[in-house]
């Protein structure tokens, strides 16, 4: 009895070590603080096509920027087959609801949540932003990235309660152990390469 109370214990650590450092760090879009990078997880395809709850977040990124609340939107995901372009599909989404492409910066070897803050913070030389996921997910985001060193605020989009918010929820659990352990030893990314000068010569672009 005494080792499945601990073992419950420690299954439960993760999951409040993320509420614990993002404290106060989530908001909506109505109040989140005027910054001037965004970032956007993907969150799959459909037939090349953002997913119902990627287009969700990337709806959000668009009103975001159209009420001047932030300036860039860096858009990172899974390039890894030539057939399966998330970051592509994300600036093209974006585009055809008002974000200018040269306002639009793409990270390609975003293939999970560390790697993505990670290289915002080490590749685009982010240092504060505004992260968009939906909810089961969004504390997550905000934890890695502020201990990656991307002073973050966390927007959670408003997503149907179906089988895949179901799945994203229980999926969680399991990833605030990777997460915890993320933070701990803090892996390289899978793929790093040179620095990128995308978010410096976006903000620098015209409006």
């Amino acid at each position: 009895m005494q080792a499945v109370m601990a073992g419950c214990v420690l299954a439960l650590l993760p999951a409040t070590w993320m509420y614990v450092v993002t404290g106060d760090r989530l908001r909506t879009a109505q109040d989140v603080p005027r910054t001037e990078v965004a970032v956007v997880f993907g969150a799959g395809l459909w037939a090349g096509e953002p997913s119902p709850y990627l287009a969700h977040r990337l709806d959000a990124a668009a009103k975001l920027y159209r009420e001047g609340r932030i300036e860039v939107v860096l858009v990172t995901g899974d390039n890894s087959r030539r057939d399966y372009d998330e970051p592509d599909a994300m600036r093209t989404y974006l585009t055809r609801h008002g974000v200018p492409d040269r306002r639009i910066v793409s990270d390609y070897a975003g293939f999970d949540t560390w790697d993505s803050c990670v290289r915002a913070k080490k590749i685009f030389g982010v240092d504060r932003a505004v992260l968009i996921s939906q909810g089961f997910h969004i504390r997550r985001a905000v934890a890695l990235c502020q201990e990656a060193g991307v002073s973050s605020y966390g927007v959670g989009v408003d997503a149907r309660h179906d089988a895949t918010w179901y799945y994203g929820g229980a999926r969680e659990i399991l990833a605030a152990g990777k997460a915890a352990l993320d933070a701990l030893f803090e892996p390289d990314p899978r793929f790093l390469g040179p620095k990128e000068p995308g978010v410096t010569r976006a903000l620098a672009s015209s409006p």
